[in-house]
C-alpha cells in the first residue's frame, strides 16, 4: 500500500512517522484521530517488529523441549507475518532475522512434534534461538543433514515474499532492462525452488539469497558490480 509517512494528531498535535511506528494512533496521546502531511505517498508493506527469544531461552531449563520448539515456532511465524521490505518507498535487504525467524519457524515446528531430538539437532536448535534475534544462523557445514530440508523450505519462503515485494518496488521505479531481465531470472530460480517438495537444496538457497541482496544492492546504489555479480550467480545455476 501507499501512504503518507508523516502523521499529525489532530488532539494533542504530535508529529510522527508512520513508516517508523507502522500506526496512524498517536504514539503521545493514544487517539486515533490524525492526517497524513506528506504530499506524496509511498509504498510501505514493512510494520515494526522485534524477534523477541529472550523468555524462550530462559524456558530451556524449565520446560520440555517440545514446548520450547513450540513456543519458538509460533515467534518466528509471528515475527515474519508482521515483517515486509519496503518502508517509506524504499526496498530493504533480505535481512538475516527474518531469514533465521522464517528457519525458526519451522525448526520449531519439526521439533514440537519429535519425540525427542538427536544430540546434533539439539545443539543446531540452541545455536539458532541464541542468534536468530541477532540474524545469526548455524553455518551451511554445521547443519546435521535432518535440517537440510527445514533451511531449503524456510529459505525458498523467504525468497518467494522477497522477489514478490521486489517486483512490486520496481513497478512504481524507473529500473534498467537489464536489471528486470535479472529479476525475471531470480523469480525463475524462486519459482522452481517453491514447487520442489521440501524446499531447494541448501546451496542453491545460499546462491538464490546472495543473487538476490546483491540485485537489491544495484537497485539501492546504482552498483553494476553487484548487479553483474547477481547474473553470474543465476547463470551458474543454469
Amino acid at each position: 500500500m501507499k501512504v503518507r509517512g508523516t502523521r499529525e494528531c489532530k488532539r494533542c498535535g504530535n508529529q510522527w512517522s508512520y513508516y517508523e511506528t507502522g500506526s496512524v494512533t498517536c504514539p503521545d496521546c493514544g487517539s486515533m484521530e490524525s492526517v497524513g502531511l506528506d504530499e506524496n505517498r509511498l509504498q510501505q508493506t514493512d510494520r515494526p517488529a522485534t524477534l523477541d527469544l529472550v523468555e524462550i531461552r530462559n524456558a530451556l531449563d524449565k520446560e520440555p523441549a517440545r514446548e520450547v520448539a513450540d513456543l519458538a515456532a509460533k515467534e518466528g511465524r509471528r515475527y515474519v507475518r508482521k515483517r515486509g521490505f519496503i518502508r517509506g518507498g524504499e526496498l530493504l535487504p533480505l535481512d538475516g532475522t527474518y531469514l533465521a525467524a522464517n528457519e525458526l519457524r519451522h525448526a520449531g515446528e519439526l521439533f514440537s512434534r519429535s519425540m525427542r531430538m538427536t544430540d546434533d539437532e539439539e545443539i543446531y536448535f540452541y545455536s539458532l534461538l541464541s542468534g536468530a534475534d541477532e540474524g545469526e544462523r548455524p553455518d551451511t557445514e554445521d547443519l546435521p543433514e535432518s535440517i537440510y530440508e527445514i533451511r531449503g523450505l524456510a529459505d525458498a519462503e523467504s525468497l518467494k515474499e522477497y522477489h514478490r515485494e521486489m517486483g512490486e518496488w520496481t513497478r512504481e521505479h524507473d529500473v534498467s532492462r537489464e536489471s528486470r531481465s535479472t529479476l525475471e531470472t531470480l523469480g525463475e530460480h524462486v519459482r522452481r525452488a517453491q514447487a520442489l517438495e521440501g524446499g531447494t537444496d541448501i546451496d542453491t538457497a545460499e546462491v538464490l539469497v546472495s543473487a538476490a541482496r546483491e540485485l537489491r544492492r544495484y537497485f539501492d546504489e546504482g552498483d553494476l558490480d553487484a548487479l553483474a555479480s547477481s547474473q553470474d550467480r543465476l547463470d551458474r545455476l543454469g
